[in-house]
């Protein structure tokens, strides 16, 4: 049975709703998307808000000063980093390094945890930044954060009911290699009555996140669905996740295939050559964003 938007848009609402502890920002994640989303900030409205939150600061100076950024010299001060990556990159890198505290649950089951798929998030947030950067698009400011959040939804099911989303993983079921054996947000559809890409899409928009933000969540899965003038950023995503989930170990339940569409290939302007090259360059990859948030 197929279930139709205003039953999925209830659905989601009454997730949000009842997870009042995820659907709400810490109070200096609020005010740096008020940054971001206000053409008249500028860095030093970014340094007030930020010098307010010790921990979080040294959260961005160990991104900015990692081998991920391979910045000269180690930067010791939110204006530097500034100055050196630019007002945007610090503004996302901020709003990353307050979003890890969301990812937590505990196990689910044998490869399926809150950790599994935070650490899938830094590696697909790492890998869609290479993406960007293959694709020249002009989006690399965005891409670490894109790739980072695309699947907080699957959280919102975790946080709202675990043991639908137990359900959700037993049902799939995974052949020997780890491959799921059915189609996730199917199931995820058939038992909560809607998909992770519904709850990410609905959580960004109670969190009055970019409108790209929730195309991502809301698209991942299928960018060409998303609107013709913003498919761009959730294509960039689609190719990352599937090149993540081509590591052996990543987290890809909501993954039964790896194949890229040749379509989404042509949004990034992108051929098969390129997208082997940027595999290659994946572990690597990886491995340099791993342990940047935790």
């Amino acid at each position: 049975m197929t279930i139709g938007t205003q039953e999925r848009e209830q659905t989601v609402n009454s997730a949000i709703r009842e997870i009042s502890h995820i659907a709400t920002l810490p109070e200096v994640t609020l005010k740096i998307v008020e940054l971001v989303e206000d053409p008249s900030s500028t860095a030093q409205d970014l340094h007030n808000v930020i010098a307010n939150d010790p921990a979080l600061s040294s959260r961005i100076l160990k991104v900015v000063n990692s081998s991920f950024y391979g910045l000269p010299g180690q930067i010791g001060s939110i204006n530097r980093a500034i100055v050196m990556l630019g007002l945007n990159a610090v503004k996302n890198i901020a709003i990353a390094a307050s979003l890890a505290k969301l990812f937590r649950g505990g196990d689910l089951s044998h490869g399926f945890s809150a950790r599994a798929v935070w650490e899938h998030a830094v590696a697909s947030g790492a890998v869609t930044k290479l993406v960007a950067d293959a694709a020249r698009v002009g989006l690399a400011d965005e891409a670490f954060l894109a790739g980072l959040m695309h699947n907080i939804g699957l959280m919102v099911e975790m946080q709202f009911d675990r043991n639908k989303l137990i359900e959700v993983v037993q049902t799939l079921g995974v052949n020997a290699d780890g491959v799921p054996t059915n189609d996730m947000r199917e199931v995820e559809a058939q038992i909560f009555g809607a998909d992770h890409q519904d709850f990410g899409k609905g959580l960004c928009e109670r969190w009055k996140f970019p409108n790209n933000f929730a195309l991502v969540t809301g698209f991942h899965h299928n960018p060409m669905a998303a609107p013709a003038d913003a498919r761009r950023l959730p294509s960039m995503v689609y190719v990352a996740n599937r090149l993540v989930g081509s590591v052996e170990g990543q987290f890809r339940l909501d993954l039964p295939s790896l194949e890229i569409a040749p379509e989404v290939l042509d949004v990034l302007s992108l051929d098969g050559t390129t997208i082997q090259s940027l595999r290659e360059r994946v572990p690597t990859e990886i491995s340099a964003a791993a342990g940047l948030l935790g």
